[in-house]
């Protein structure tokens, strides 16, 4: 009987998938590296690809003399980064963090303020900003994380045809129908949560740098912080561009009344509607479109499990799932879905 469930293809699969899951979580505080690993990785080569495809058309070029150029300039950026912009961010965070609170202490003269500080005061605002500035510290103590997965990183995508040629002697040998679900399992992940974060990413920079150009014509101050914030809080979905709204509307009307932040609302509006309705559908045209009740559900599940991880790959993994189960193949048909009446 259980021989004969075994045999099941879907079945094999998912007990091979959450063996990787248990191993995953077994490694602690290593599935933060793990995960960095991926995304870098990923990144990079699929950066490699584009780069060297273009300049094949002009010169034969090695792809490996991309890939170490391309690491060169990501660890030149870095130290840059640090040298020169990282006291300045800092400080700006610092700055930032500080009006929010000062904001949330000093509203009760004001009707409109006072409203809009009670309703974060019960979110515990000032717990998320206090946790932020431990995390941007944190940040800047994590050096040698970062530079062991650039290492890493590298060294895979300049051996990656060893890699694979050694990791194809396993489909012969007594694991080869273990090595051929895992393919099978890799092949998925990378074509689904890969290109998924892709899009993400992609979308982020478009948000930010539109995002950005707007507060900077409207005289915003902290632009350095407020880059990384809009930044990391537009890789996640839907809820990210709800959350940003909170420090600049605030800093809005601290600036110029409720008329700035209504301004800055209806800026991030049209930005987002800009993703929607023109960036999304091209990069996301071949994937699932999930409502937004899904979204919620899987970024508040996603977040409880796995941390602030969950917000940005709590939806590829989602993705990732559909794929297996061939959710995807749904979209293909144009028959109307009936919803019973009763309901």
């Amino acid at each position: 009987m259980i021989k004969d469930w075994l045999q099941n293809t879907t079945v094999r699969r998912f007990l091979i998938l959450l063996l990787f899951c248990l191993v995953l979580f077994s490694m602690g505080s290593m599935l933060h590296m793990i995960l960095l690993l991926f995304l870098v990785t990923y990144v990079m080569n699929r950066l490699q690809h584009f780069i060297t495809g273009q300049l094949n058309r002009l010169f034969p070029i090695n792809y490996k003399v991309v890939v170490i150029l391309l690491y060169l300039i990501v660890i030149a950026a870095i130290v840059l980064g640090i040298s020169k912009y990282s006291p300045r961010i800092v400080d700006q965070v610092i700055q930032l963090t500080n009006e929010i609170i000062k904001f949330l202490d000093t509203a009760e003269g004001d009707n409109y303020a006072s409203k809009i500080a009670g309703y974060l005061q019960s979110f515990d605002i000032k717990n998320y900003t206090n946790n932020a500035l431990k995390y941007i510290f944190a940040l800047s103590k994590g050096l040698e994380f970062i530079l062991l997965v650039i290492i890493l990183s590298l060294f895979f995508l300049l051996q990656k045809q060893e890699i694979v040629k050694f990791t194809s002697k396993f489909k012969t040998s007594k694991l080869g129908w273990f090595y051929k679900e895992v393919a099978y399992l890799g092949d998925k992940f990378v074509s689904s949560f890969g290109k998924v974060i892709e899009a993400q990413l992609l979308i982020a920079v478009f948000n930010t740098v539109l995002t950005m150009l707007g507060l900077w014509i409207l005289g915003y101050p902290y632009l350095f912080a407020l880059t990384i914030l809009v930044f990391l809080l537009s890789l996640v979905p839907v809820a990210g561009v709800v959350i940003s709204l909170v420090p600049l509307c605030l800093i809005g009307y601290q600036m110029g009344g409720l008329q700035l932040s209504i301004i800055v609302i209806v800026m991030i509006i049209i930005i987002h509607a800009l993703e929607t309705y023109f960036l999304n559908p091209k990069l996301m045209a071949h994937k699932t479109k999930l409502p937004m009740f899904y979204t919620f559900i899987v970024l508040i599940l996603s977040q409880h499990f796995l941390g602030i991880w969950g917000l940005i790959i709590g939806i590829p993994i989602f993705v990732f799932l559909l794929d297996i189960l061939d959710v995807n193949k749904m979209e293909k048909s144009n028959e109307p879905v009936r919803v019973d009446s009763k309901l």
